[in-house]
């Protein structure tokens, strides 16, 4: 408990009935996945628990779901360099292989500043459940497909404004397909909740039933 009160504003949020359900996924993630160290020797339990703990913050309103597809975890310490297409990342999510990649140093950087909507963990692990609910396997369609489809029309209405330059809540790369804005949209759900319902009530109602949960009414502890 002591970690996650350290590493997950959203848990120290959260009344204590529904702490140890959420200790209990987290728990329940760790054991489910395989970490693995990259350029640095071991991937520490303080590590595993603040990747677990981002997951089931996104997962947390819906059943358990632990990311089945992907068994592997692989932690580097800073940026690292991808020789598929010479560019260092921060992050990457590959359903091919099972796999998500996270960079050490930016993902705390984005637990560091919780308003900013920048949230590495978040972002990718955001990429690996829009995938892990297309993905045919005891965790397939999770997410309410008619709630989905009128998610998307309003996220490609976002999308739109992104790549017309218009003025929009929502930084550029959420503009480069679906997956992005899934992942920036929730980046921002969970870190500058207020501001997104400000901006557009129609999709920030539309993710809370998509995910189950209400961020505004967590900050209000109910």
């Amino acid at each position: 408990m002591r970690k996650l009160k350290k590493y997950s504003p959203y848990f120290r949020k959260l009344k204590h009935k529904h702490q140890r359900e959420f200790m209990w996924r987290v728990s329940q993630f760790i054991a489910a996945k395989s970490f693995v160290p990259r350029g640095m020797k071991e991937v520490t339990e303080e590590m595993k628990v603040v990747v677990a703990a981002l997951s089931v913050q996104i997962t947390f309103g819906l059943p358990r779901i632990y990311l089945s597809h992907f068994k592997r975890i692989l932690i580097y310490p800073d940026s690292y360099y991808s020789t598929i297409n010479n560019q260092y990342h921060k992050g990457e999510v590959n359903p091919r292989f099972g796999i998500i990649v996270l960079s050490w140093k930016n993902l705390v950087s984005g637990i560091a500043n919780e308003t900013d909507g920048i949230n590495l963990g978040i972002h990718e692990l955001a990429h690996a459940i829009h995938l892990e609910n297309r993905i045919h396997n005891t965790e397939f369609g999770f997410i309410d497909q008619a709630l989905w489809d009128e998610y998307s029309n309003l996220a490609q209405y976002e999308m739109m404004k992104i790549n017309t330059g218009e003025p929009t809540f929502f930084r550029e790369v959420g503009g480069v397909d679906h997956y992005e804005f899934f992942a920036v949209l929730l980046e921002n759900f969970f870190e500058r909740p207020k501001a997104l319902k400000n901006y557009s009530p129609k999709l920030y109602h539309k993710t809370c039933l998509l995910l189950r949960q209400d961020p505004l009414k967590l900050l209000m502890n109910i």
